[in-house]
């Protein structure tokens, strides 16, 4: 996304990495790239200093964490600015969605158990927003949501019915009134429809209005205090350029916003002002169209976003991941699997490592590896894991240490007690082998260069 921002960076930062010495001339330097970066994509100018200044600062003042280099830790400032940007204050995020998926928590962090939750959608006319209010239905139901959506566009001819065609294909009921103008009557008389079914979230698509447009302002502000939601997004053209701030500023005052969903991202530089609206409002970007089809909704991750940006993967999601390999690691088993000698208990115990930041977070945050590898490798990576991780814990403690003592009954007896075929058995100790022997052929370099990066080398 936004290959003119992205290139912009990248091309910023190779001044950092290729430099013999850091200094305040090199940063100013630094600083101005960024500049002409952030607002050739459309990032109102006042944010563009903001960002920019305290980069200058923080990079002439701060010391770097133990273990990481001054070039890393600028690297790691823009990082944390430009996620702050989009409403990412640095907070490790965590919660457990209605299926049980470890996720940032985005929009399920406003929904409380054991009640009816109210999202009021919001936006300007021809943002998508009707479209957006079944994708968000969709993605709701696939986390589990009992859902019902509320049609209160009384303006745009037909929007009822393309409300209700959509939602009819994730079978989730919708209530309108095709001969009522009364807006906020309809929104009270769908939260009233809806009371018994003992739904988890409950939609509102509202009209399309504009910052100008006083009287639908009005009504917007008047629906808010009617049906008091527990969120209220805004919806915002990707298109729309440095427009966004100043609409998401005025949509803010009339419906405090939670957060906002961004439609019709495409490769132009003009997607910067849409993400840059959530600093208007302070509130988060949490959702981004993708595509036509209904599921093409993904939740917004801030950090993953300016990660792929600057071509480094997630950056924090990597700190935290060195912090925890930094307390935990064996300088043994380190030196074992830096050498080419490492046993399969070593290898176990990096999975063991891996397992909890999550094989997906690891492989697409990876410098070098971001975005590089498809969704469905990712998935099945992630599941192979899974029954490596099965796998080994069949083995005995004689098997692990030397898995050249596994032959064909060995393998047999592993398979049985993992659960997993005998051919599942074989391919991950292929693999293993063929690690080994990648790590002994490079003498561990590249995993070393990774681990001194992060003070773990």
């Amino acid at each position: 996304m936004f290959d003119n921002l992205r290139d912009g960076l990248r091309s910023a930062l190779k001044k950092i990495v290729g430099a013999s010495d850091i200094n305040e001339e090199l940063i100013d330097s630094l600083c101005k790239d960024i500049q002409r970066s952030l607002l050739l994509s459309d990032v109102k100018a006042a944010l563009v200093k903001n960002i920019t200044d305290n980069l200058k600062q923080r990079a002439l003042t701060e010391q770097p964490p133990k273990g990481l280099s001054r070039k890393d830790h600028i690297v790691t400032i823009l990082y944390g600015e430009l996620a702050k940007m989009l409403g990412y204050s640095g907070e490790v995020i965590t919660t457990i969605d209605k299926k049980g998926i470890d996720d940032d928590p985005g929009i399920t962090a406003f929904f409380k158990p054991a009640k009816e939750n109210v999202v009021l959608l919001l936006g300007i006319q021809g943002s998508g927003k009707t479209t957006v209010t079944a994708k968000l239905a969709r993605w709701l139901t696939k986390h589990g949501y009992r859902v019902g959506v509320i049609g209160t566009d009384t303006w745009r001819p037909g929007a009822l019915t393309q409300l209700k065609m959509n939602c009819s294909k994730i079978n989730v009921e919708v209530y309108g009134e095709e001969e009522s103008k009364d807006a906020v009557g309809i929104a009270r008389h769908g939260l009233e429809h809806f009371k018994e079914q003992n739904l988890d979230v409950l939609i509102i698509d509202t009209a399309g209005r504009h910052k100008e447009e006083a009287g639908l302002l009005q009504e917007m502000a008047e629906m808010h205090k009617v049906t008091t939601p527990d969120l209220a997004l805004l919806v915002l053209d990707g298109t729309i350029g440095q427009q966004a701030y100043s609409q998401a500023e005025a949509f803010h005052k009339a419906a405090s916003l939670g957060g906002i969903i961004i439609t019709k991202l495409d490769g132009t530089a003009k997607g910067g002002g849409a993400l840059a609206a959530s600093a208007a409002t302070g509130a988060k970007v949490m959702f981004i169209g993708t595509g036509e089809r209904i599921d093409d909704l993904e939740q917004f991750s801030p950090t993953r976003f300016v990660g792929r940006l600057l071509g480094m993967g997630d950056i924090k999601a990597l700190l935290e991941m060195a912090k925890g390999l930094e307390m935990q690691a064996d300088e043994n088993q380190t030196k074992r699997v830096l050498s080419g000698k490492m046993t399969i208990e070593d290898f176990y115990a990096q999975m063991e490592q891996v397992s909890k930041i999550g094989f997906r977070n690891v492989i697409e945050n990876m410098p070098g590896l971001s975005g590089m590898v498809k969704e469905d490798q990712l998935d099945a990576m992630q599941q192979r894991m899974e029954k490596w991780r099965f796998i080994i814990q069949s083995m005995t403690k004689e098997e692990k240490k030397d898995p050249d003592l596994i032959n064909e009954a060995r393998r047999k007896r592993i398979a049985r007690g993992s659960g997993m075929p005998e051919s599942e058995v074989k391919h991950m100790i292929t693999q293993y082998n063929n690690s080994k022997a990648m790590m002994k052929q490079s003498k561990g370099r590249q995993m070393q260069g990774l681990m001194r990066k992060f003070g773990l080398g």
